[in-house]
């Protein structure tokens, strides 16, 4: 029985908001023989997940600490502010930090938005997750400033939400430990730039072969042509001279040659 040590796997972290759904399928279409495991994980987390090695690679918000891990950068997200549905930048189409003095902005624990100075007023206490604040901006607490992608995830019939234009954006990266860039995950890295399935990035060359060097193979292919040349030459006459030498001293439609003629000759009168 093989030991799952000896079976190849990939664990794949990613925090909320992320979807990693269209890259799972193309692994599994790749890679059909390495089962794709998905590791939930909050921003917080994320890191120790992928030192801890609970992971082979991860779906990060940046910025991270980036002790003993490297990290690709993957796309930017748009930076919303939550609201309730009556309130009176949901009829705008963006507003600006500046936008938000007057209000109580929540803060959440596991917020990942890299701000030099928080817009709005600080509530009281911060609640613990994006989740809570939500909860909080329905109930008429404050707002609430994530990536848009945390909007969604978190929506609500009552809420709604509008871009920030000057807020800092959230940035995902994928990430996994600098020394252990295995082939498993130079495959991911593959899939999440876009790479085809033909592409020979990362991975060994097989050795071309020298121009001009006949194979054997080539050789056996060659063969036949010289044969059926000694087989005309054998089986039929070949040549204007096989010819002649065939049809001479030979009657029309027989094979047999013609008799000689014998005695002597006649005497004139």
């Amino acid at each position: 029985m093989t030991s799952s040590e000896e079976t190849p796997s990939f664990r794949l972290a990613y925090v909320p908001g992320v979807t990693p759904g269209k890259w799972v399928r193309i692994w599994n279409e790749r890679l059909p023989d390495v089962p794709l495991t998905l590791v939930g994980v909050s921003a917080a987390e994320a890191p120790d997940a992928l030192r801890g090695r609970d992971a082979d690679a991860g779906l990060v918000r940046l910025p991270i600490d980036r002790t003993a891990l490297s990290a690709i950068p993957l796309y930017t997200e748009t930076t919303v502010v939550v609201v309730p549905k009556d309130h009176i930048m949901a009829t705008v189409d963006e507003v600006f930090a500046a936008d938000l003095a007057d209000d109580i902005v929540l803060h959440p624990l596991d917020d990942t938005l890299d701000w030099e100075q928080r817009p709005g007023r600080p509530a009281v206490e911060r609640p613990a997750t994006t989740a809570d604040a939500v909860e909080l901006v329905a109930a008429g607490v404050g707002l609430l400033v994530v990536p848009q992608s945390l909007a969604r995830l978190h929506h609500r019939k009552d809420l709604t939400y509008r871009p920030v234009s000057d807020a800092p954006e959230s940035r995902v990266a994928l990430s996994w430990l600098e020394d252990e860039t295995t082939d498993l995950v130079e495959e991911f890295i593959g899939i999440v730039r876009g790479r085809t399935v033909n592409s020979t990035r990362g991975r060994p060359k097989p050795p071309a072969q020298p121009k001009g060097k006949r194979t054997e193979s080539d050789g056996a292919r060659r063969k036949p042509a010289a044969g059926r040349a000694t087989g005309r030459s054998g089986g039929k006459p070949t040549g204007k001279a096989g010819g002649k030498s065939a049809g001479k001293g030979t009657r029309s439609g027989s094979g047999a040659p013609k008799p000689a003629k014998r005695g002597k000759p006649r005497r004139r009168p």
